[in-house]
């Protein structure tokens, strides 16, 4: 795992102290997620866009530096992998909670 990836792992799992305080209603906790998810999706789709930004400029004939395209481009590719996989783990875990008996 590269460094990369343990810093968005890190940034992701930093901003999920919302389980920490016991005390919010239900409603706080749901926007207080919704809030995160925003935020997440957001940086992922920040991160896509700069990537685009800078593959477009160097195809402009621009002065940018091609490990700098691809640096960007890697961090949009981890970024969005990243993202797939949470997604995929959260229906996954909606899935179970669906079977479960009650």
């Amino acid at each position: 795992m590269s460094i990369e990836q343990t810093g968005a792992i890190n940034s992701m799992m930093g901003t999920a102290n919302y389980r920490n305080n016991l005390d919010t209603s239900p409603a706080e906790a749901h926007q207080s997620f919704k809030t995160w998810l925003n935020d997440a999706v957001a940086d992922v789709n920040k991160t896509r866009n700069d990537s685009d930004a800078m593959t477009s400029a160097m195809a402009r004939g621009e002065n940018v530096d091609l490990h700098d395209v691809m640096i960007a481009s890697q961090k949009s590719s981890v970024a969005l992998e990243t993202t797939v996989e949470v997604r995929n783990k959260v229906i996954e875990a909606y899935q179970e909670i669906m079977r479960m008996q009650v």
